[in-house]
């Protein structure tokens, strides 16, 4: 009976989401209270996991994703995204051009979320592809994929944040995994498959099109651009290792959690990227409070997946789960990744899929003997699998470049799922070795 519920459960959740177009927060609560009632939950244990779902997920996760989003809109709103492309061009060449902007795309798209890096980064594809004179697909797959896998594997953005949160994985780690697959996924995805779409000829709006890049008198410098996107990375994959070695130092123990070491990030971005170049407090203040405004939305889901998890916990389904699946031969990491991938495909969604697969399965992967890093971005590798109709990346891609179904489906679908299925053997090849 528990898994026929859950079977339900998961049913009516791609139901209500991408059939009815129910916000996704207001779904998750309604599945997870109708789960609840039918799994034989009392009205005040139900409650209570709900306002435990809700508070238990969020908790420093609404600092981490904040104070992530905040560093991304000064990123972008300063120029140093624009800077750090310029100068990946510069040293790769137009024979290279690819790989620096698969580079300058992955050092962006680690403090940008998504929607936002693609809004920035489309400007700078079109700009490049017209002074280079290459096709557009060519020159905006690589970007474009680079930006994916940092959404998908790497924290701080939303779901591999919270999903590594859910099973206890440390962050810093995480995202030092998650560079390691990355590489090769983007690598295939981006430049290698780019390479097969030159036969594409897209023809965005005019509009869109005729961009033109900020003066580089307005951009600040290369080096505090760099060090400015990628201060999160130094301190998320550094200070949990330093904590290690020198355990009583407050400063250091404070500097590794990973919510500090955002408000140091962010604090840094603040000054060099803003007050130094003369922006007065207020209007950083308010760039700030937009960009949190960005990521509220994703954070209600990220609570709603909270409580479909709690439900699942406190009436005994994720248990039953568990030991149903113990006696099933096939490692937790294809597992995870298959689930994740079955839901990204139904819903559309990677932060919903990846952030299921962890309320579903979460009790036999916090017991796995693979380490929970490499369930992690096994998980968010799959959240990634063939974006289609139901995904609003789709859409945005299909519309800034001015393609049809037919052949955004052969561009960014396929380049999706080639980053999916690299993402899972390059984590399955990764637990050959830690």
């Amino acid at each position: 009976m528990p898994l026929v519920l859950t079977f339900l459960a998961i049913l009516s959740l791609i139901l209500l989401i991408a059939w009815l177009k129910i916000d996704t927060f207001i779904s998750f609560l309604l599945v997870s209270i109708a789960l609840g009632l039918a799994s034989g939950l009392d009205v005040a244990t139900l409650s209570k996991a709900i306002q435990k779902g809700v508070g238990g997920t969020l908790g420093d996760l609404v600092l981490i994703v904040g104070f992530g989003a905040m560093l991304g809109k000064m990123v972008a709103d300063s120029g140093a995204a624009q800077r750090i492309t310029d100068a990946l061009i510069g040293i790769f060449g137009k024979k290279y051009i690819q790989w620096g902007i698969a580079l300058a795309g992955f050092v962006i798209g680690i403090p940008l979320f998504y929607n936002a890096g693609f809004v920035i980064v489309i400007p700078l594809i079109f700009m490049i592809s017209a002074t280079a004179r290459l096709p557009l697909l060519y020159i905006g797959v690589p970007m474009l994929s680079a930006l994916s896998v940092a959404h998908g594997y790497l924290p701080p953005h939303p779901s591999p944040a919270a999903i590594a949160s859910q099973l206890h994985a440390d962050l810093g780690q995480t995202l030092l995994y998650g560079i390691l697959v990355s590489i090769p996924a983007i690598a295939v995805a981006g430049p290698l498959f780019g390479s097969t779409l030159k036969r594409f000829q897209p023809k965005p709006d005019g509009d869109l099109f005729n961009v033109k890049p900020r003066p580089t008198a307005e951009l600040p410098g290369l080096a505090i651009s760099i060090v400015a996107a990628l201060l999160p990375v130094f301190l998320l994959t550094t200070m949990s290792g330093v904590k290690r070695l020198h355990p009583d130092n407050k400063i250091i123990g404070l500097l590794a959690e990973p919510y500090f070491g955002m408000l140091v990030s962010v604090l840094f971005a603040a000054y060099v990227l803003g007050i130094r170049r003369g922006l007065d407090m207020k209007k950083i203040s308010k760039s700030m409070e937009e960009a949190f405004k960005g990521v509220s939305v994703i954070l209600l889901i990220i609570a709603g997946a909270g409580v479909f998890k709690e439900i699942m916990t406190a009436s005994g389904v994720s248990t039953y789960i568990a030991e149903g699946l113990k006696g099933v031969e096939i490692s937790p990491i294809l597992l995870s990744w298959g689930i994740a991938a079955v839901i990204r495909v139904c819903v559309g969604s990677a932060t919903v899929a990846g952030l299921t697969t962890v309320g579903i399965l979460s009790p036999l992967l916090v017991n796995s003997p693979v380490k929970p890093e490499l369930i992690v971005l096994s998980i968010g590798s799959g959240s990634l699998m063939f974006s289609h109709l139901n995904d609003g990346g789709f859409w945005l891609f299909k519309e800034y470049f001015n393609l049809s179904i037919k052949d955004t489906l052969l561009t960014w679908s396929v380049m999706e799922t080639i980053v999916s299925i690299m993402g899972l053997l390059g984590v399955l090849m990764l637990n050959l070795f830690v």
